[in-house]
């Protein structure tokens, strides 16, 4: 019984006082950050400062990137965009209706990250439409990483004042 126990100890499904979900949310963003538009944004800062080869890559792997996401949209988009919303709906009402902290939690994790792969589609389809090269590109990427990361922060505040409202408002040590 003691396993039983220390194993849903360990998963607390009480998600904001868990440090499992604050770290899986600190790796969401800083990830997403990072590869945009799945390209890893080290590849941009060496395309700028070294050019040449380094740039001829960055262009090759945007592009491919960029073709992949518009083929995905333009052939599974709608079944993408009615699963998320369908989940992120059971999300949303388990979370705020019937007052789960758990589909709360999940809800304030996947919904701004839904967001961000509609901004990589939206890039996707601007870059397909005209393409960009050289330096241009990396000020494209450049820019849509600074959204990602402003996305990301205000995903970030709204989650943290949500988790402690929820934290105060839960009874301490059961009494209440």
């Amino acid at each position: 019984m003691d396993l039983y126990q220390n194993i849903f100890r360990l998963i607390d499904l009480r998600s904001f006082s868990n440090i499992w979900y604050w770290i899986v949310l600190a790796l969401m963003w800083s990830s997403l950050s990072h590869y945009v538009m799945g390209v890893p944004f080290d590849m941009v800062v060496r395309a700028r400062r070294r050019g040449g080869e380094a740039l001829a890559d960055l262009e090759t792997l945007v592009r491919v990137q960029a073709r992949r996401r518009v083929r995905i949209a333009a052939v599974a988009g709608p079944w993408i965009v009615g699963v998320t919303a369908a989940c992120l709906t059971v999300l949303a009402m388990l979370g705020f209706v019937y007052r789960i902290q758990l589909g709360q939690a999940l809800f304030l994790l996947l919904a701004p990250a839904a967001l961000v792969g509609l901004l990589g589609v939206l890039a996707a389809r601007r870059l397909e439409a005209a393409p960009l090269e050289g330096e241009a590109l990396c000020d494209f990427l450049s820019r849509q990483r600074l959204w990602v990361q402003l996305l990301g922060a205000i995903a970030i505040f709204v989650t943290a004042v949500w988790g402690v409202m929820q934290l105060l408002l839960v009874p301490v040590l059961g009494t209440g």
